[in-house]
């Protein structure tokens, strides 16, 4: 009898030190994990946002959906561009005399393409609705739109992914804690979000720690 209590105590021993080197161990493996996933997806989130704004600078808008943002970047060029100050003379009817004029004109240079441009030259660019880590091929949620901001039409775009998917095999618990935080130093809400489909807006929900890429 005696010996029995005595093996079960020892085995509640190592049950309780095992629960209590998960209880520290788990949360530090899970931070772990957790930036490198991190850092993975953001990056990938700017390269979006960097595609969108080529697009926007050349049609005027966001796209609305992947297929049309990689036809774009397969095609689309930027002008290289050079302005210049230029003065002429030009006869003033109020004054009955003629007055020098100033202006800007603006010689455009070539062109480059934005897939030279942004990915140089390679076709990475393909995969842009990959989210990184994903378990079953998931990919990056994308919308655009055109918001009214007093009497403003603006055209804002909003690409997103779900934590749940980036950490898709780390513990329930800590997952559901992530998902909650608020803090400055960390991603706040169930989502990681590049845009806004709401406010006039191209950045992230990202604190600087994480730029892992220049974040201009």
């Amino acid at each position: 009898m005696k010996t029995a209590i005595q093996i079960a105590l020892w085995l509640l021993s190592i049950f309780f030190a095992y629960k209590i080197y998960r209880s520290v161990n788990d949360p530090i493996k899970f931070d772990k994990v957790k930036k490198e996933r991190y850092a993975k997806v953001i990056d990938k989130l700017k390269e979006v946002r960097d595609a969108q704004e080529a697009y926007r600078t050349v049609t005027g808008k966001f796209a609305k959906d992947f297929n049309s943002l990689i036809r774009f970047i397969d095609t689309a060029e930027f002008a290289i561009t050079q302005q210049r100050d230029t003065s002429w003379m030009e006869y003033d009817k109020v004054y009955r005399i003629d007055m020098q004029k100033e202006g800007k004109i603006i010689d455009t240079l070539g062109f480059v393409s934005v897939k030279d441009s942004l990915f140089k030259g390679t076709d990475s660019y393909k995969t842009l609705m990959d989210v990184p880590n994903a378990p079953n091929n998931e990919k990056f949620k994308m919308d655009a739109g055109i918001i009214d901001r007093n009497g403003f039409k603006a055209s804002v775009f909003e690409a997103k992914v779900d934590k749940g998917v980036i950490l898709h095999d780390q513990p329930k618990d800590l997952l559901a804690k992530e998902k909650q935080i608020i803090s400055i130093s960390e991603v706040p809400g169930p989502e990681i979000i590049v845009g806004s489909l709401e406010e006039v807006s191209t950045t992230g929900n990202w604190p600087i720690i994480y730029d892992s890429k220049k974040d201009e």
